[in-house]
């Protein structure tokens, strides 16, 4: 995992007919970005931010082609409470949580159980979210089982 001083960024894909109507909302290429910490993944989306320890990571997979209008902007899954975050249509890396995460909505009511993020690099984040998520869940199991030795 990155130390605390070597963050790995992951840049958003914008599709050029969206750059316009998103950068209304705020969002533009400098305003978003994936950033994998240490110990957290912390997306910011022009003015939202979504923030998750990297332990509650269970998987992530790439995804898409998406239509157009279910991937602009900010949007909310009602089949399963993911939460969208979109710059493109052509794909994107699907993040799944163990425990689901604050999202688009202030109050933090509604949670997600999955993220999905339109990265102009989706492959190498997909893999390197699901390396992150494999070494944490292989070091749990050990862990459980010293704890279940004594």
């Amino acid at each position: 995992m990155p130390s605390q001083n070597d963050a790995e960024r992951y840049e958003f894909a914008f599709d050029e007919r969206l750059r316009r109507p998103l950068s209304l909302l705020g969002v533009r290429p400098d305003t978003c970005h994936a950033l994998i910490t240490a110990s957290r993944l912390v997306v910011r989306f022009g003015p939202w931010t979504v923030r998750s320890p990297l332990e509650n990571i269970a998987g992530a997979e790439v995804t898409g082609p998406y239509a157009a209008w279910k991937a602009a902007g900010v949007r909310i899954s009602w089949a399963d409470r993911g939460l969208t975050l979109g710059t493109s249509a052509e794909r994107g890396v699907c993040i799944r949580f163990h425990r689901p995460i604050r999202g688009a909505e202030p109050t933090g009511l509604l949670r997600h159980p999955g993220l999905t993020l339109t990265l102009a690099d989706s492959p190498a984040a997909a893999r390197r979210l699901e390396e992150i998520a494999s070494a944490l869940h292989r070091q749990a199991a050990v862990t459980a089982g010293r704890d279940a030795g004594r």
